[in-house]
């Protein structure tokens, strides 16, 4: 068998099993794979390291932070894409939902003015093809926030948008359990003084009590209704967790506690957590493990979050850890898994018929080292 691109002597990571093989691509499509190393002229040596399905992220707030680099320093949204773009495909990710906050805690803020200009700036670069990723829209959605049903449903038919996340950072709460992690997170990211944080703490609590309920139940009929893959955000309780599943959630993001978890894993949802929580060993916000959940069978998918590069190493960190995964389970939790939570069905395998998404990464034991991107058999990075 022959190919427009053969990539041969890898340690291919297929669904259920690793083997030296040789995978060969047409028409940016797997056409086949072979076992054993093959003697096809200018086929790409891969020299024994591994080749692992394109990544696919989920939620990342990367874009964002290039958008604005630095307080009250707004970027190019375009020149922003780029980067953004560029971070993402050298991470080893070909498929990502740029998530972006649409409807915020902050009255005023720049996550706001900034909006639009990003989803104008991925959509056009996409439309131009300059886009090294396939790149899609999350919509991280405040349910506490005043005018979010009038911001969403301005976005409500872009044919970008796949995901939508139903998101409540009260205080006392979900993310924000823990009173003094909201007081050091919120006072250390706006530079409140103590009594300015007292106000915007009643404040958000108030706006919670007045909207969060009946925006919740608003824009979860709206994605069922347009079909779009529905995400619950840091779920703590059972109740959280009934809650979702009776709104129709597909998966969990980031659930704060074990037994959240366990009740989104039987309810039929996905769980994911962030990558950097793995990583890093722990939550930034004191709450449960992504290792914790992980050991106990809890952890579905891993999303990079704010540090793109994370995806792989955490992919890797549970196969080489403590945790043991065999490699193929560690890999799904960032390339089979999320795309089975995003309903991809032509992507996140290394498998004949699936998008010749594929990286080629050195298990270094330690940091694994991203060599080669291809999407769809075109180089990217």
């Amino acid at each position: 068998m022959t190919g427009t691109l053969v990539l041969t002597n890898a340690r291919i990571v297929a669904e259920d099993e690793v083997f030296l093989g040789t995978v060969y691509v047409e028409d940016g499509r797997v056409a086949g794979l072979g076992r054993g190393a093959a003697r096809v002229p200018g086929a790409v040596d891969c020299e024994g390291d591994c080749l692992v399905p394109g990544l696919i992220e989920l939620h990342t707030d990367n874009l964002e932070r290039h958008v604005v680099p630095r307080p009250k320093v707004r970027w190019h949204a375009g020149s922003a894409t780029l980067a953004h773009d560029a971070a993402m495909a050298s991470a080893g990710v070909t498929t990502v939902y740029d998530a972006i906050a649409c409807g915020d805690i902050m009255e005023g803020s720049d996550r706001l003015a900034n909006l639009q200009a990003m989803v104008d700036a991925v959509t056009d670069a996409q439309e131009r093809g300059h886009l090294r990723a396939d790149h899609r829209l999350h919509l991280r959605c405040e349910v506490s926030s005043a005018n979010i049903l009038e911001l969403f449903g301005a976005l409500a038919t872009h044919p970008l948008v796949g995901i939508v996340s139903l998101m409540d950072h009260t205080p006392g709460q979900r993310q924000f359990v823990h009173p003094d992690k909201y007081r050091d997170y919120f006072m250390g990211k706006y530079g409140f003084s103590d009594a300015e944080m007292d106000a915007f703490t009643e404040r958000q609590t108030a706006n919670a009590a007045r909207y969060s309920d009946t925006h919740r139940s608003a824009l979860a009929a709206i994605c069922r209704e347009r079909g779009f893959t529905l995400a619950s955000h840091d779920d703590a309780t059972l109740e959280h967790v009934a809650e979702a599943a009776d709104l129709g959630t597909h998966f969990a993001e980031f659930p704060t506690t074990l037994e959240a978890a366990r009740a989104s894993r039987a309810a039929g949802m996905l769980v994911m957590m962030g990558a950097p929580n793995l990583m890093r060993g722990g939550s930034h916000s004191g709450n449960v493990a992504a290792a914790e959940l992980a050991a106990a069978g809890c952890l579905d998918v891993l999303s990079s979050d704010y540090v793109p590069v994370s995806l792989m190493g955490a992919a890797f960190l549970l196969h080489n850890g403590p945790l043991g995964f065999p490699l193929p389970q560690a890999i799904a939790t960032v390339t089979a898994n999320p795309a089975r939570a995003a309903g991809l069905d032509d992507r996140g395998v290394i498998a004949p018929g699936k998008r010749a998404d594929l990286v080629r990464v050195l298990d270094t034991g330690g940091v694994p080292v991203i060599r080669t991107v291809w999407r769809e058999g075109k180089r990217v990075a």
